[in-house]
């Protein structure tokens, strides 16, 4: 069995449905790093626009204080305001362009800091445009460097005759703020790919959840066919072996039917166990409870155990419960054969000596076997587990059969020798009717 698994994990329907996951967490993983990267450049490119348009309002609001400061007296120019102004001093720098009527055009002021060099062409050009349109104008443009700049015009006008005299033209810096845009960008990128990460392992885990019923239907299958397969191999193996035995023996095929029975028997019960797994595996429509008579139910199955040598003694109490009678005979009748095949007293001939007891919601089967220790318990529920040549898949079938009842399945060791399996059934939907104990002997030889 130490293969087992490892065929299991390399199956093509495991890798397929590996595969399967492993696209799913991609697609979830790409999806969300487009969904950040979309979200990031709206957040660069909002960034970019508030840092543009703070500088223009910064570029504007000296452009202004620089225009409001000129004025003439006796038609000079006078700057003088200008000098000492902190509007006219740092960043962005002020330029103004006296451009008189019929007289030339000169820059006659530039602020002391000149972060940038910029052709007076390129200056000029601006403040022209300005002063055609008699309102603010803004630009790109160039310095000598090649080095990108912000531009910005207000028009002035003489004070006595009111005609356009000039403007004032600032120069802003585009990169004004570029630590802080490096820094959001980095921030932005460290914190998309956190989340795209997080969503790559947040989808993972979500897929495999929403994959869980494939998985677990891909389990029960191979479970089913592993059980079937090493169930069903004993009981071929000895009709295969009757039938060929037969044909060349002496004594015909009917020495050899009572073999064949039971091992067709068997293979009935097999087939029977394993339905009932797939079924319960399924948990659809698994359980139906009705009112049942356990104690008859119990007696029944008890008068199909096959001959074998076997002694059976019933302790049955009148009982009725709320079960399903056909996972509730399964599970009875694999105590039954669990008993018979492991409850020999160790060193003495014949079958099994065997007492079955009905008392309220519960079924007890007792033996004179080696015993076993309650705390093997979960190891003998266990597929492929049963010691004596037994497969384990019996008493885990009735492990099964008490959960989805809400009961239990416990063993204790008997006196005198043995092993007593005690299957209860749910109490909350039990009721028992004493009638008065009722016992029988029966011997099989």
């Amino acid at each position: 069995m130490a293969g087992r698994p490892e065929r299991r994990r390399r199956s093509p329907a495991r890798r397929r449905l590996r595969r399967l996951q492993l696209r799913l967490t991609a697609a979830y993983t790409l999806i969300t790093a487009l969904g950040l990267s979309c979200l990031c450049w709206l957040v660069i490119r909002t960034d970019d626009r508030s840092r543009q348009a703070s500088e223009y309002d910064e570029m504007r609001r000296r452009a202004s204080v620089a225009a409001s400061l000129v004025y003439y007296e006796e038609d000079r120019l006078r700057l003088d305001g200008l000098q000492d102004d902190e509007a006219t001093t740092g960043t962005p720098q002020i330029l103004v362009l006296e451009a008189p009527p019929g007289g030339p055009h000169a820059f006659v002021f530039r602020g002391r800091v000149s972060r940038f060099d910029v052709a007076d062409a390129t200056a000029e050009r601006v403040a022209r445009s300005a002063m055609r349109a008699d309102d603010v104008v803004r630009s790109t443009g160039h310095d000598r460097s090649g080095d990108p700049v912000y531009l910005l015009a207000v028009p002035f006008h003489h004070d006595a005759t009111d005609a356009m005299a000039g403007a004032a033209v600032a120069v802003g810096d585009p990169e004004r703020g570029s630590a802080e845009r490096r820094s959001l960008i980095l921030s932005l990128a460290a914190g998309g790919g956190a989340l795209t990460a997080l969503a790559g392992l947040t989808g993972h885990v979500l897929s495999g959840r929403s994959m869980r019923p494939a998985w677990q239907a891909l389990e029960q299958q191979e479970r089913l066919l592993a059980d079937a397969a090493h169930e069903l191999r004993t009981p071929v193996a000895v009709m295969r072996g009757s039938v060929e035995v037969a044909e060349g023996g002496a004594g015909g095929l009917g020495v050899h039917l009572p073999r064949i029975r039971r091992a067709a028997d068997r293979m009935a019960d097999v087939v029977e166990n394993l339905l009932t797994r797939g079924q319960l595996d399924a948990a659809v429509d698994s359980v139906r409870p009705t009112p049942l008579r356990l104690d008859q139910l119990v007696e029944e199955v008890c008068a199909d155990l096959p001959d074998g040598g076997h002694r059976l003694e019933l302790c049955l109490e009148e009982s009725v419960v709320e079960a399903d009678a056909g996972l509730v005979r399964v599970a009875v009748r694999n105590l039954l054969d669990n008993a018979a095949r492991h409850g020999r007293t160790p060193g003495a001939p014949g079958g099994a000596d065997l007492l079955v007891s009905v008392l309220g919601p519960s079924v007890s089967v007792a033996d004179r076997g080696p015993g076993v220790e309650p705390g093997r318990l979960p190891e003998l529920m266990e597929r492929f587990r049963s010691p004596g040549g037994g497969t384990g898949i019996g008493l885990s079938l009735v492990h099964r059969v008490a959960t989805v009842h809400r009961g239990s399945l416990t063993v204790r060791a008997r006196p005198g020798g043995g092993a007593v399996f005690v299957l209860r059934l749910a109490p909350g939907r039990s009721r028992r009717r004493r009638a008065g104990g009722r016992g029988g002997v029966r011997a099989r030889r």
